[in-house]
C-alpha cells in the first residue's frame, strides 16, 4: 500500500468528473456523491484488496455500496482502476452504457451488490461477511451506507444478525453528511446519540473527521482488529456537496438535471479554488 496518498489532489479530480458525467448524462446526485468522494478514495488507494482485471477473484474484500444514489462517486474510481473502461463514464443513464442511476452488479465489474433501495446493501454485506467465516476465508466486508438510511429498520436488523454472529470481518462506514433529499437528518428523523446506538448493538465505534483522509485510513489499516468477535461501524463525519461552498448542505444540489454550460464552468473553478 502507498505511504502517501494526496486525497485532496484526488478529491478534485474526481468531484470534477462527477460534474462532467452530470453534465453529459443531463442528470445526476451531485451532492449525495460529493460527500462519499474521501471514503471511497481512502478504500481504493489505501484499504481493499481487489483486482481489477479479476473483479470475481474469491479472496477479494468485498465493498458495497448501500447509498446506491451515490454511485457517482464510485464510478470514475473504478474507472481509474481499470474494472471498465473511461469512456463508459459518459455513457452513464445512456441505452448502450453500464452504468445506470443506482449500481447493478450483473452489469458492472467491481460492483458487488445492486443498491439504491435504501436499507438492503448492509444486510447483503453481512451475509457476506458470515459466508466469509463459515468457509474460514480472510476477505473483509465494507459496506457504505447514508445518514438517512439509517432510518431503515432494516439497518438494524443486519446490525444485530452481524454482533449475534460476532462478525469482525465487517465493517459498516456511515457517510454522515447529516441531511436527506428534502432535510436535516436531526429534523426527519433524529440519530443521535448516534455512536451510542451502534454501541449498544454490539459494534466497536470509530468516529472520523472527514475533513482529514488520513483518520479514516489510519482507523482501517490500524485501528480495527478484524480478527476480533465484534463487528466495526465507522462513522464518517462529512458535509454533503463537500469541495464547493454553494453546493455544500443545499439541498438543491441533491439531484440536478441540466447543468447550463456557465454552470459547469463555475463548479469546476469552484471545486479548484475551494477544496
Amino acid at each position: 500500500m502507498p505511504n502517501y496518498v494526496d486525497y485532496n489532489g484526488l478529491g478534485k479530480v474526481i468531484r470534477k468528473s462527477i460534474i462532467d458525467i452530470v453534465d453529459k448524462a443531463g442528470r445526476g446526485h451531485i451532492g449525495s456523491a460529493f460527500s462519499l468522494v474521501e471514503i471511497l478514495n481512502v478504500l481504493y488507494e489505501s484499504v481493499l484488496n481487489y483486482r481489477p482485471h479479476d473483479p470475481e477473484w474469491d479472496d477479494r474484500d468485498r465493498f458495497i455500496l448501500s447509498k446506491g444514489h451515490g454511485c457517482l462517486a464510485l464510478y470514475p474510481i473504478l474507472a481509474k482502476k481499470g474494472f471498465f473502461p473511461k469512456t463508459e463514464l459518459y455513457k452513464f443513464c445512456a441505452f448502450d452504457g453500464i452504468l445506470g442511476g443506482h449500481p447493478e452488479h450483473e452489469k458492472i465489474p467491481g460492483v458487488e451488490a445492486s443498491t439504491g433501495a435504501l436499507g438492503h446493501g448492509f444486510s447483503i454485506g453481512m451475509g457476506m461477511a458470515l459466508r466469509a467465516k463459515i468457509d474460514k476465508k480472510n476477505f473483509r466486508v465494507f459496506v457504505a451506507i447514508g445518514d438517512g438510511e439509517s432510518n431503515e429498520g432494516s439497518t438494524w436488523e443486519a446490525a444485530l444478525s452481524a454482533s449475534k454472529h460476532n462478525l469482525g470481518n465487517l465493517i459498516v462506514i456511515i457517510d454522515y453528511n447529516k441531511y436527506q433529499s428534502y432535510g436535516p437528518v436531526s429534523e426527519v428523523l433524529n440519530l443521535e446519540p448516534y455512536s451510542d446506538k451502534w454501541k449498544a448493538f454490539g459494534f466497536n465505534v470509530y468516529e472520523a473527521d472527514m475533513n482529514d483522509p488520513l483518520i479514516l485510513e489510519d482507523i482501517l489499516q490500524n485501528k480495527i482488529n478484524y480478527k476480533c468477535n465484534k463487528p466495526h461501524a465507522v462513522i464518517c463525519h462529512t458535509i454533503k456537496g463537500k469541495g464547493i461552498s454553494f453546493v455544500e448542505n443545499n439541498l438543491e444540489w441533491h439531484h440536478k438535471a441540466r447543468l447550463r454550460p456557465e454552470e459547469v464552468q463555475r463548479l469546476k473553478e469552484a471545486i479548484d479554488k475551494e477544496q
